[in-house]
C-alpha cells in the first residue's frame, strides 16, 4: 500500500476558527447531537446527551421503534420506559424516520451494525448506506463520527469520499469527522455511557478539538492522534478478550482431564493483585463485538500481507466450544441416564449471550440449539428476559419460539437442562429439584445453590 494512503488532510484558518466557535457553542450545550441507529449503542447516547441538557434528534430506519420512543416507550429491559418517557418530557429529544431532520444536527453519529459477510469478511452495508444519506444532507460546520468497531482506515478510506462525493463539501474545510468507538456493556451495573472514558480520534487538530468538545460533555475524553489510532483501539480491546477466552476454555479441558476445577483455580488466581485478569469459560462467544470485530483485523492485515495468527488461534478455539459442549450433554446423558440424545428432551436456559440482559446477539444459545435439533433431541428453552425468540438472520427458523416457564410440571416432561446463560434471576434449585441431569456450562449452579448435587455436570 503507498505510503501517501496514510497522508492527513489539512485544514484552513476559516475552519479552525469554526471550530473554536463549536467548541464554545458544545461547552454552553448549545448544539444538536443527530443519532443514525437507535440501538443498544445509539439509545444510552440519546439518554446520556438529554440527561446533560443536549438537544438530540435519533434517527432509525424502524418506525415500531420511533413509534415506541415518541411514545415515551423502550424496547431495552435496561433503559426502561420511565427513562425514555423522561426524555421525551425534557423536550429535549425526538425521534425520526426521516434521515432530513439530520440536517438540524451540528453533530452526527452513527450507530450501525458492522457484521462479517457469509466469507467472514467485513460487511460495511451499513456503514456506507448512512454515510451516503448523511452525505446528502450534509452542510458546512457539522461533525461526523462513526462509533461502529471496524478496521483501521475505514473512516478515512470509506466514509470520507463517500460524504465528500455526495455532499461536494471538503473534510477538514468545510466539515470535521472523527472516530469514536462504542464502549457500552449492557448489563453492567457498575459502567454506563456516563462513567465509561471515550476514546476519540481525528486526523487533525481542529476536528479532535471539536470531538472531544462533544463527548466531554457526557464522559471523559481519551483523545488519540488519528483516526486508525482510535479504530486500532476498539479492536485491540475486542482482540484481548478473544485471545484470553480462548485460552481459558482451552485451559478448562486441560484441568478437567486432571481433575481440577477450572473455577476454583480462576478465583484462587485473581486474589493477585497485579498481573492477573479473571476470564471465565463458557459455551461460546456471543454479542456484536468478540465473535465478529478481530476478524476485521485480520481481513485488513491480508492487505499488508501480514498474519494474524492469535486471532485465527483464538477464533478456531472458540468456534469448537459449542460443539464441544454438545458431546458433553450426549456424554452425560448416555452416562447418567443410558438415554441416547437423539429423542431426548433437553431444555435450554438462558439464550441471551450474557446475564441478566435481554441481548441475543450473535448467542451461542441459538447454536445450541441448532447442534442440539441436528443430533435428533427436543428442544426448548427458558430466558425470563426474553418471552419470544425475534426474527435473526442466522436463525429464522426459530423466531416465534416461546420460553417455557419454570415450573415443576413444565420441568417433569425434560430429560435435561443446559444451562448456557446464568442470570440471577433463575431457580436453579428448582432445576436439580425436578430434572435427573443438568449440564452446566457457566458454573452457575455451583454459584447459586449452597448445596453440591451429583445431578450437575459441568461442560
Amino acid at each position: 500500500m503507498k505510503l501517501d494512503a496514510f497522508s492527513r488532510h489539512d485544514t484552513d484558518a476559516a475552519f479552525e476558527a469554526l471550530a473554536v466557535d463549536w467548541v464554545r457553542r458544545a461547552d454552553a450545550r448549545e448544539i444538536t447531537v443527530g443519532i443514525m441507529g437507535l440501538g443498544y449503542v445509539g439509545l444510552p447516547l440519546a439518554r446520556a446527551y438529554v440527561e446533560k441538557n443536549v438537544r438530540v434528534i435519533g434517527y432509525d430506519i424502524d418506525e415500531g421503534r420511533v413509534a415506541q420512543l415518541n411514545a415515551g416507550e423502550s424496547y431495552f429491559a435496561h433503559i426502561g420506559d420511565p427513562i425514555v418517557s423522561n426524555m421525551r418530557a425534557s423536550g429535549l429529544f425526538e425521534a425520526t424516520t426521516a434521515v432530513e431532520r439530520l440536517a438540524e444536527a451540528d453533530a452526527i453519529l452513527l450507530c450501525v451494525p458492522t457484521p462479517l459477510d457469509i466469507h467472514r469478511e467485513p460487511d460495511l452495508s451499513f456503514v456506507r448506506d448512512t454515510t451516503n444519506a448523511i452525505g446528502k444532507v450534509l452542510r458546512r460546520g457539522q461533525l461526523v463520527v462513526l462509533e461502529s468497531t471496524t478496521y483501521p482506515g475505514t473512516s478515512s478510506e470509506v466514509m470520507i469520499p463517500l460524504l465528500e462525493a455526495a455532499s461536494g463539501l471538503k473534510v477538514g474545510r468545510d466539515f470535521a469527522v472523527a472516530y469514536s468507538p462504542e464502549r457500552e456493556d449492557p448489563g453492567n451495573p457498575h459502567f454506563d455511557t456516563t462513567t465509561i472514558p471515550k476514546v476519540v480520534g481525528a486526523d487533525t487538530d481542529a476536528e479532535r478539538d471539536i470531538a472531544v468538545a462533544l463527548y466531554r460533555l457526557i464522559t471523559t475524553p481519551v483523545p488519540v492522534s488519528s483516526l486508525r489510532a482510535a479504530e486500532a483501539v476498539k479492536l485491540t480491546e475486542n482482540i484481548y478478550r478473544l485471545v484470553n477466552i480462548a485460552l481459558v476454555n482451552e485451559l478448562k479441558g486441560v484441568f478437567r482431564s486432571m481433575g481440577i476445577d477450572v473455577w476454583e483455580v480462576i478465583d484462587a488466581a485473581k486474589t493477585k493483585p497485579f498481573g492477573f485478569h479473571a476470564f471465565y469459560p463458557g459455551p461460546g462467544l456471543g454479542g456484536h463485538c468478540i465473535p465478529i470485530d478481530p476478524f476485521y483485523l485480520t481481513w485488513k492485515a491480508r492487505a499488508f500481507g501480514l498474519s494474524t495468527r492469535f486471532i485465527e488461534l483464538a477464533g478456531d478455539v472458540t468456534n469448537q466450544l459449542p460443539r464441544n459442549v454438545i458431546e458433553a450433554v450426549a456424554e452425560a446423558l448416555s452416562d447418567r441416564l443410558s438415554i441416547a440424545i437423539n429423542g431426548a428432551k433437553i431444555l435450554v436456559v438462558g439464550l441471551a449471550y450474557k446475564k441478566n440482559i435481554d441481548d441475543m446477539r450473535e448467542s451461542p444459545s441459538l447454536i445450541l440449539i441448532d447442534l442440539l435439533q441436528a443430533r435428533g433431541a427436543k428442544v426448548s428453552y427458558h430466558d425470563p428476559y426474553l418471552p419470544s425468540i425475534p426474527p435473526t438472520r442466522e436463525h429464522p427458523e426459530l423466531a416465534g419460539w416461546e420460553s417455557t416457564p419454570l415450573t415443576p410440571e413444565s420441568l417433569a416432561q425434560f430429560d435435561c437442562a443446559l444451562i448456557s446463560t446464568d442470570h440471577d434471576n433463575i431457580d436453579y434449585e428448582l432445576l436439580l429439584e425436578h430434572l435427573p441431569l443438568v449440564v452446566d456450562t457457566r458454573n452457575a449452579v455451583a454459584r447459586h445453590v449452597a448445596k453440591p448435587s451429583d445431578k450437575v455436570v459441568r461442560a
